[in-house]
């Protein structure tokens, strides 16, 4: 049995050890996500439409994006009803996405800036700051409960997509869809 140190954890790169470990994550799965580049990054677009649809159908979730966003300076909406798909802050919100979801399948998971900026990404969203530019701004807090199933839509929609990709062979396939899960 392997030994974890639960005070170890608090560092990243034994934390991010770990999480391989116990995964399985392996320079395979990373060579498999950006084998799915071509396939993913096509889709990115209409997997951010698909999400904040999801997001917004569900009061819970869209009065998150109310509050004006960080980094945004154009109007922000004043109430829930105001908040639509073509809303300047919801297409702000999506470009981040767009380029989170592009990222997770080229990034080099080798470099510990990678899982730095995963780290950074997750924090933020717990209502700590994450990123520098968050430092003097309200925290984000977003309930575990969300993220999780949020997580699980994002992933239905992307091992559909490299499932029934015609251009992918079975093999391809089925190391993208593993990769993804992990």
């Amino acid at each position: 049995m392997q030994h974890i140190d639960p005070a170890s954890l608090n560092y990243l790169p034994t934390r991010i050890a770990y999480l391989r470990d116990f995964i399985g994550f392996s320079q395979a799965d990373a060579d498999a996500l950006h084998a799915a580049a071509p396939v993913v990054g096509p889709l990115v677009p209409t997997v951010v439409d698909t999400v904040y649809e999801k997001l917004l159908s569900f009061d819970i979730t869209a009065k998150a994006f109310v509050p004006r966003q960080t980094g945004y300076t154009g109007v922000a909406p004043a109430q829930l009803e105001d908040l639509k798909m073509d809303h300047p802050q919801i297409k702000f919100r999506k470009d981040f996405l767009a380029q989170y979801c592009k990222k997770l399948v080229t990034m080099d998971y080798e470099q510990e800036s990678s899982w730095e900026y995963l780290d950074k990404v997750g924090l933020m969203h717990t209502g700590e700051a994450g990123f520098k530019h968050r430092e003097k701004k309200p925290g984000l807090r977003v309930e575990y409960i969300h993220c999780s199933i949020l997580m699980g839509y994002v992933e239905d929609i992307l091992v559909n997509a490299v499932a029934t990709h015609p251009d992918l062979d079975l093999d391809t396939k089925t190391a993208v869809i593993r990769a993804v899960n992990k």
